[in-house]
């Protein structure tokens, strides 16, 4: 059965109906966090072990090797993205957990570049907006299907200045990418609860609604480790 992102949001439902699926939608979203809250716990362990251990730093002196462990968590997102309809619940869980483990090692470098103290700041930072705008997209009767274009318009745009700012190393525009990136992965936050709420369906049998679990905490791991890299730049101490 297809993973459909696309169903009414149940707490737009009239009561009554909302009410009988109140307990499943509960445990779906308590797994949906549950997979999440694993996923950053694998991933900064792994960070911090790869820049304690020299892991990273030796990754950053093969460059072949580095770049490979940079670009395989993007890969293996594209690969759940497209295949998780096919692959099995198993299958699906392994991707995920090995894609929170690479993006564990490539961010090795946040431990070398920025104090640890001002990591923690940032993440508690993070945790509490991340936390308020799901709860928002969770709570809310608004329809925020139509902040999807406007988002991801605002997406593509911050790849694009990224890339071009690549070239021009301009403090003026880094500041600006950051500034709008917190705006847009804010809303994404708001706007992917509310997907994710959406895609529950009651008599959906464990192997889809585990799926369908695994596609929503990865959508929301996303928003929430862009939303601390992005505060992260603008808030961080580097180390002198």
């Amino acid at each position: 059965m297809p993973i459909d992102l696309n169903r009414r949001p149940t707490g737009a439902v009239p009561g009554g109906y909302a009410a009988t699926v109140a307990p499943g939608l509960r445990a779906f979203m308590q797994a949906v966090y549950g997979y999440m809250a694993g996923g950053l716990a694998l991933t900064g362990a792994l960070a911090y072990f790869a820049a304690g251990s020299g892991l990273y730093l030796q990754l950053a002196r093969t460059p072949l090797l580095f770049w490979l462990v940079l670009l395989a968590p993007l890969g293996m997102v594209m690969f759940l993205g497209f295949r998780i309809q096919k692959m099995s619940l198993a299958a699906a869980q392994i991707t995920y957990w090995v894609y929170a483990a690479l993006m564990g090692v490539s961010l090795g470098g946040v431990f070398l570049v920025y104090t640890g103290d001002s990591i923690a700041r940032v993440f508690f930072i993070t945790a509490g907006t991340f936390g308020g705008m799901s709860l928002y997209g969770y709570t809310t009767r608004s329809d925020l299907t139509r902040w999807g274009s406007f988002l991801f318009m605002g997406l593509i745009g911050l790849i694009l200045a990224s890339l071009v700012n690549l070239f021009l190393h301009s403090s003026a525009l880094q500041f600006l990418v950051s500034a709008v990136g917190v705006i847009v992965f804010v809303g994404l936050t708001a706007y992917d609860t509310q997907k994710i709420k959406a895609m529950y369906v009651e008599s959906d049998g464990h192997e889809i609604a585990g799926k369908k679990a695994v596609f929503g905490a990865l959508a929301l791991y996303l928003d929430f480790v862009n939303l601390f890299l992005i505060l992260l730049r603008i808030l961080g101490g580097r180390r002198g």
